[in-house]
């Protein structure tokens, strides 16, 4: 498909640069299939009335690690250079690969020192060599540590990556540790955060209890690919970045069994939907599933285990707005983004949600 046939026109002033307060006060689309009431206004609290007892969340529990780096690269004798690298990736327990800025400063064999630019006492408490470059400025780094120990340092010298479209606006700070993280993550390895999961708070958990609605946790290391452009014109030539996933067979079993009795799986978020939709056989039950993931949904998929999708709202030419426009159509999704616009919904990570019911 044309990749602009996914774009719109948003304004400056939609994109959130701090969350809502409390994050389940948030605002909710609800986006029906066509020819029900296709668009309704709700907030996040109001969730558990639009699912039924027996339903079931898939929630990712991936946690965000301060993956972005700052470093000096040193080459024989060159200057010394300044260099941005932000880690999307773990290949090993000491190798990563990354996106770094400037990429053209960099070759393999480089070896580069991290630390925070306002703090050179760190400087160098971690250390890495350039292993490989690869394409659109993608580098794999080896660090000179590795496992629990390199874990450790890069919770000392990195900080939040924030999305662009955020950071570009205002530096991280203080606040953005806790809101840039969901109350239920567990697995460390995301360097972004499934921002959809971020509006759920222990009060609205209380709700969905008794409602009778259960909670299933799934992990994908949300990698910074996420926020990379389509450059292609057609969606046939772009190439996602994988991403980790894992799928236990206890909760494959409970996915299934929710299914078996007649309950929906509604994903909070394209991530954990990307990872249920990876480990769905053609039939539409889970298997228990490990590994990489590079699925790329756009128009014309045909879904196999989800339901509904609790997201937020995405850039224009994304892969994200492609998977909601394949999960309830194109047309639905364009008349669901000009009423948000028009009705000042906040956009991107600390955006407001919809609630979206699957077209088919």
């Amino acid at each position: 498909m044309r990749v602009d046939l996914f774009d719109f026109d948003l304004p400056e002033t939609s994109i959130a640069l701090r969350p809502a307060s409390p994050r389940d006060s948030a605002r909710m689309l609800v986006v029906r299939p066509q020819g029900e009431r296709l668009l309704a206004d709700n907030c996040v609290l109001d969730l558990p009335s639009f699912l039924k007892a027996g339903d079931a969340l898939v929630f990712n529990d991936t946690k965000v690690i301060p993956a972005q780096l700052e470093g000096i690269r040193r080459r024989g004798e060159d200057v010394a250079t300044s260099v941005s690298l932000t880690l999307h990736m773990r290949v090993t327990a000491d190798r990563w690969k990354a996106f770094a800025r400037p990429a053209k400063r960099l070759k393999a064999g480089d070896r580069i020192s991290f630390g925070h630019g306002e703090n050179v006492c760190l400087l160098g408490a971690l250390e890495a060599t350039v292993e490989e470059k690869g394409e659109a400025g993608e580098v794999t780094l080896r660090f000179d540590l590795s496992g629990p120990a390199l874990d450790e340092a890069i919770m000392s010298v990195g900080h939040i990556p924030l999305p662009p479209y955020i950071a570009s606006k205002r530096p991280e700070d203080a606040r953005d540790r806790t809101d840039y993280q969901t109350i239920y993550a567990r697995e460390e390895g995301a360097v972004a955060a499934p921002t959809a999961g971020l509006h759920f708070t222990d009060r609205l958990f209380a709700k969905l209890d008794q409602a009778g609605i259960e909670r299933h946790f799934v992990t994908l290391h949300v990698g910074a690919g996420t926020f990379l452009p389509v450059k292609a014109d057609d969606t046939e030539d772009h190439v996602m970045h994988e991403e980790i996933g894992h799928v236990d067979a206890a909760t494959a079993e409970k996915i299934n069994a929710v299914r078996a009795r007649g309950g929906r799986i509604v994903c909070v978020g394209t991530t954990s939907l990307r990872l249920v939709e990876s480990a769905a056989t053609k039939e539409g039950s889970i298997r228990p599933w490990s590994g990489p993931t590079g699925i790329f949904i756009t128009p014309g998929y045909r879904f196999r285990a989800v339901d509904a999708l609790v997201t937020n709202f995405h850039l224009p030419k994304s892969t994200l707005f492609m998977l909601v426009s394949a999960f309830a159509g194109l047309d639905t999704m364009r008349a669901a983004y000009t009423h948000a616009i028009a009705s000042g919904y906040r956009f991107y990570s600390y955006g407001d949600a919809s609630l979206l019911f699957r077209k088919d």
